[in-house]
């Protein structure tokens, strides 16, 4: 287990408290209680370091949760946090394995680190990572219709590109979509972050109002009416990633008619919603079974 997986056990039972308190919305209505529906406890396999890049292209690496079922399955994109300039995929094996054992192929993925690489460097892995999922969907039980992104952080906000994206948009790759998106602690609008160091190494330059990478990096800006259904959690003390980030996209998902439900975690800050995220999982994998799988039931 890494250090994440056991402080993440360790609290769990803090995290239970604090899910008593925690509000589950649906646009503007409140979510009483989870779903009573039986879940999957599938058993998963794991194959590690394949590389999804292009032979002759840098090597870029995922691990594969695939659950012990008939396919096709439903899939998801597991993306990492770190702020653009750390982080890999170890970070999110627990929620990985988790959402495999709840019936989805998980393709947890790393991507090139900024400031070696700079936006759109990272997203552009992400859509490579969706076509090799697509392009090698018999060989791991993936459904290629019904494929989702899932990101906590830096890995939010691609995750929530992913699904905001759209024909028209400079950076869309229509080979490269998802069907529906889980995102938490979600920085949707880098527009908003005017100082620091962290996002402009990400994106490569400093803060203008007129900035059009400001603008390409932000899924609150390219939301539009058909984009993927959201799912969004959020501690609301998380003072690295401003509540308001999450709250301003919620608002732009429903103006658009976007489905959407916004789960936030009172009395959690940015990295104990993390460790803590063990209701916010369940609902988020409630959200994709009712959007990759239901759909066809």
């Amino acid at each position: 287990m890494t250090l994440l997986e056991v402080l993440s056990v360790l609290l769990r039972p803090l995290g239970w408290i604090y899910a008593q308190f925690a509000q589950h919305l649906c646009g503007d209505t409140p979510v009483l209680r989870r779903s009573k529906r039986k879940r999957l406890r599938a058993s998963v396999a794991v194959q590690r370091d394949i590389n999804y890049n292009p032979i002759g292209m840098p090597l870029l690496l995922a691990d594969v949760y695939t659950p012990n079922l008939a396919g096709p399955l439903p899939a998801v994109l597991m993306i990492h946090g770190g702020g653009w300039i750390s982080g890999e995929r170890s970070q999110t094996a627990r929620q990985a394995r988790q959402l495999a054992a709840r019936g989805f192929v998980v393709v947890n993925a790393t991507y090139r680190l900024a400031p070696a690489a700079r936006f759109p460097a990272q997203l552009r892995d992400m859509q490579q990572a969706l076509r090799w999922m697509r392009s090698n969907s018999a060989a791991y039980s993936i459904d290629p219709a019904r494929i989702g992104a899932w990101g906590y952080s830096a890995g939010a906000q691609l995750a929530a590109l992913l699904g905001s994206l759209s024909a028209g948009d400079s950076l869309y790759a229509a080979d490269a979509s998802v069907m529906a998106v889980v995102a938490g602690g979600t920085p949707a609008d880098l527009r908003k972050f005017r100082g620091g160091t962290m996002v402009p190494a990400y994106l490569g330059e400093k803060w203008r109002a007129d900035s059009a990478v400001f603008r390409e990096a932000s899924a609150a800006a390219t939301v539009a009416a058909g984009d993927a259904p959201v799912f969004l959690y959020h501690g609301t003390w998380d003072l690295l990633v401003p509540l308001d980030q999450t709250v301003d996209y919620q608002k732009a998902l429903a103006a658009a008619k976007v489905p959407n439900e916004l789960y936030l975690m009172r009395g959690l800050g940015h990295i104990t919603a993390f460790l803590m995220d063990s209701e916010a999982l369940q609902r988020g994998a409630d959200f994709l079974d009712r959007y990759l799988r239901d759909s066809d039931r």
